[in-house]
């Protein structure tokens, strides 16, 4: 099914019409919610390929903190593991200052070209915030948006404007949070079918959010 899938993709020349997933977030830790709506999106929108990006500094979390970049970025990457359609970029990891989503998305847009369909991945809670986001007039025209449906936001409070630019995938109701992970953690509640095994180890070998 999905080698007839990537078939559709190829334009009359031939040559292969890149359709790309960015998954850009905090992912202190990242959840079973963001992996299947990485994996949703990848297979709705027939991705070739879904890209998570940690971000270095949160621009809408400037006064909550953080964990360091170092085991956020661990996590990530014990997370995409055995998927092989999930990658992880230090884009962001490795540029100084605020990270930008505009930023990141001129940059894949280098890596990849105008040919490319970038597909930015997001939560309906985030895009609920869109008037906040950075230059964001430019970056809705650089790449496509997606927003995840998620329980508790309406995706019907945006202006219509907003609503041509984007794309609403349904998923199954997870009301799974970053942050309900660490608040769990931190009074000796279960992570486990929460997060993967392999980060909910690594999060109590490092003694996280405690």
């Amino acid at each position: 099914m999905e080698n007839k899938q990537k078939e559709r993709n190829e334009t009359s020349t031939g040559e292969k019409d890149l359709r790309l997933g960015i998954m850009g977030g905090v992912f202190d830790p990242i959840h079973i919610g963001h992996l299947f709506t990485a994996e949703e999106a990848r297979i709705k929108l027939n991705l070739e390929k879904v890209i998570f990006v940690p971000c270095l500094q949160p621009t809408h979390k400037r006064n909550e903190q953080v964990s360091d970049i170092k085991h956020r970025l661990k996590m990530t990457y014990l997370a995409i593991e055995g998927n092989p359609y999930f990658e992880v970029s230090e884009i962001e990891v490795n540029r100084p200052g605020p990270s930008y989503t505009i930023d990141t998305i001129k940059e894949f847009r280098k890596i990849y070209g105008w040919e490319a369909n970038i597909f930015f991945i997001t939560g309906a809670d985030a895009f609920l915030e869109i008037d906040s986001w950075f230059q964001k007039d430019e970056l809705l025209k650089l790449c496509q948006f997606v927003a995840a449906t998620r329980p508790g936001y309406a995706l019907n409070k945006l202006h219509d404007n907003f609503k041509k630019v984007l794309k609403i995938m349904e998923i199954p109701a997870l009301a799974i949070s970053s942050t309900d992970v660490r608040y769990r953690v931190r009074n000796g509640l279960s992570i486990k079918y929460i997060v993967l095994d392999e980060v909910r180890e690594y999060i109590y070998n490092h003694k996280l959010y405690i």
